[in-house]
């Protein structure tokens, strides 16, 4: 398609090519303003626990669904509670731990 069709030719002389004044279409930091972060935090939580519990991360009221396999695990063993997971996803957390918990 010529460029001359696209939305950047009618938004050509136009500061904020319609994502407005105020959000001006920023990304949004998860790690800093998401209080139920799944990230890191909880590897490294879970690893100043002595007890050798592997800890239970609930995704969905953080808003994660679906787990996906792409990435590693921690040799240490996890506890995930999603509605769903993909193959992969589920093949690797069966490597390192016995347990993904499915939610309704």
């Amino acid at each position: 398609m010529p460029s001359r069709r696209r939305k950047t030719w009618k938004l050509g002389g136009h500061m904020s090519h319609g994502h407005g004044c105020i959000s001006k279409h920023q990304k949004f930091n998860l790690n800093k303003n998401h209080s139920g972060y799944l990230g890191k935090q909880t590897w490294v939580n879970a690893a100043k626990n002595k007890s050798g519990a592997a800890p239970i991360t609930d995704g969905v009221p953080s808003g994660y669904y679906k787990v996906l396999g792409k990435g590693k695990l921690p040799k240490q063993g996890v506890v995930l509670k999603v509605k769903s997971f993909s193959r992969r996803a589920k093949d690797k957390i069966m490597g390192v731990s016995e347990s993904c918990v499915l939610v309704a």
